[in-house]
């Protein structure tokens, strides 16, 4: 595979390099496209022995990786297609562990070099789901997006492992509504999630094994260079996942930037504090008759703090002038089974009376609307709205509020399941018939549901947003806790 050894040896040394980097892509491609059929050890290739965390990033790859790709090609439609851009993903990152286990940790400039295939990848599956969210696949495509993200643990040291199950936990909101869909109907869909949250999983193993704190680059070798990068990756790609926080400020004064009084201050500043109970003894006593607020004659000549004042400017910068937020044409349609309602600002008196069972309803970033649904319909989502009011009548299915801010909702007739995620108050009003209501919450705040009294007047209660989680023994018991005022 690749170039043989007499090319090599009579090609310019630039060409060397440039068929040693086409042969370390074709033993990944060859490797990735063998993944549906029985994995081997990967110990060796055609470019000889490769280290022993990318043999084991490669178990990873020919076990739960090959089978969510073969249960995605099963499902078909655009779970195959984002399945095909994961594998993409995988590939890069596999050159990239590569690339480190033979190469010494380089500068932050190439580093970013070598990172942007994987943040390519990622932002591609990301696009897919943003392009297809009329997709009878969203909860498929939601979860893979929401989740990719975990690949990106190559850059963000020192605590890679919990930063993967972060981007685990996020998907399983979506793999959950999969679940409830497909559990009694099509056994494909349960293997799926299962194979896909196991890919997770099994990368926070190997995190925990060979990357503790952070990708381990060789000791020994050159410094990783730009062009270890596949040629596929732009020169002015997408950046790089999110990187490390910046390093704690040194506080123990040891700067090495010579001439430097922050490290001075700092040390004087810590010298005062230990002082303990003793730190205002050089402050002076102001006596009665040197206090302002005591004696009005004094304040005429106190003196004045000098420096600029608050938000005082010669040069004011213009109001948002610099990043104008371009504004979308407001939506309001029936296409196909789903009604679209977005972009709608300020309207009070959006109407939905021709409804079938089978129809849904997504409204999308509306800001001061008002909507109401006549009849009896599939499902209803409300998604990335602000100060959004609803009333629906009946509901078979689910209705969703996700990424809202100030949402109020209510019910005339009946609906199984409310489901509140990402959201910063949301007030829920119940019919008397749809008391058996579940209303499901997640990483959201001030809920309140509201239950109809035997007058007609509602009672408030809130959603419990604080909880309290203990070991028995067996297993950990978690119960909402309410805070008290």
């Amino acid at each position: 595979m690749g170039p043989g050894p007499n090319h090599c040896l009579t090609s310019l040394a630039g060409m060397a390099e440039l068929a040693s980097l086409v042969q370390r892509l074709e033993v990944a491609v060859g490797r990735l496209e063998s993944m549906s059929g029985p994995g081997g050890s990967g110990g060796n290739s055609a470019g000889g022995a490769v280290s022993a965390y990318v043999e084991a990033f490669d178990v990873i790859v020919s076990g739960p990786v090959a089978q969510y790709l073969s249960l995605s090609q099963k499902i078909g439609g655009d779970v195959q297609k984002h399945a095909d851009m994961m594998k993409q993903a995988f590939s890069s990152q596999r050159i990239l562990l590569i690339t480190a286990s033979s190469s010494q940790k380089p500068s932050d400039a190439v580093l970013t070099t070598l990172l942007q295939p994987v943040s390519k990848a990622i932002q591609q599956v990301q696009t897919f789901r943003e392009q297809n969210r009329s997709s009878p696949q969203f909860n498929h495509l939601s979860a893979v997006s929401e989740s990719v993200p975990a690949l990106g643990w190559i850059a963000m040291a020192p605590k890679p492992c919990p930063y993967v199950k972060e981007m685990q936990d996020a998907a399983m909101f979506y793999t959950n509504r999969v679940l409830k869909e497909f559990k009694e109907k099509d056994q494909t869909h349960v293997d799926w999630v299962k194979a896909y949250l196991s890919i997770w999983a099994e990368l926070q193993n190997y995190i925990k094994e060979y990357h503790t704190t952070g990708l381990t680059w060789s000791k020994s070798g050159a410094v990783a260079s730009a062009s270890a990068a596949p040629p596929s990756a732009p020169a002015g790609g997408c950046p790089p996942p999110p990187g490390p926080p910046p390093p704690p400020m040194d506080l123990s004064g040891s700067s090495g930037g010579g001439g430097d009084s922050g490290a001075d201050n700092r040390n004087a500043l810590f010298a005062a504090i230990n002082k303990g109970s003793n730190i205002t003894s050089g402050l002076k006593h102001v006596s009665e008759d040197q206090k302002t607020h005591k004696n009005p004659n004094l304040r005429g000549t106190a003196p004045v703090r000098s420096g600029p004042k608050p938000f005082a400017s010669s040069n004011p910068r213009p109001a948002a002038s610099a990043t104008p937020t371009r504004k979308l044409p407001p939506v309001f349609e029936l296409d196909g089974k789903k009604w679209k309602v977005e972009n709608q600002d300020g309207a009070q008196n959006l109407v939905i009376d021709r409804t079938e069972l089978k129809q849904v309803v997504y409204a999308y970033k509306c800001n001061k609307s008002t909507l109401q649904i006549k009849g009896k319909i599939n499902s209803i989502t409300i998604d990335g709205c602000s100060k959004m009011g609803l009333v629906f009548d009946d509901v078979v299915g689910i209705v969703e509020i996700i990424n809202c801010k100030d949402a109020k909702i209510q019910v005339l007739g009946k609906v199984p399941t409310i489901s509140i995620n990402k959201t910063d108050g949301c007030h829920v009003y119940l019919s008397k018939d749809s008391l058996s209501c579940e209303i499901v919450s997640a990483k959201s705040s001030e809920m309140n549901i509201l239950v109809p009294n035997k007058d007609g007047e509602f009672t408030e209660m809130p959603v419990p947003e604080q909880f309290k989680t203990v070991w028995d023994g067996n297993k950990l018991i978690t119960t909402a806790t309410e805070i008290a005022g």
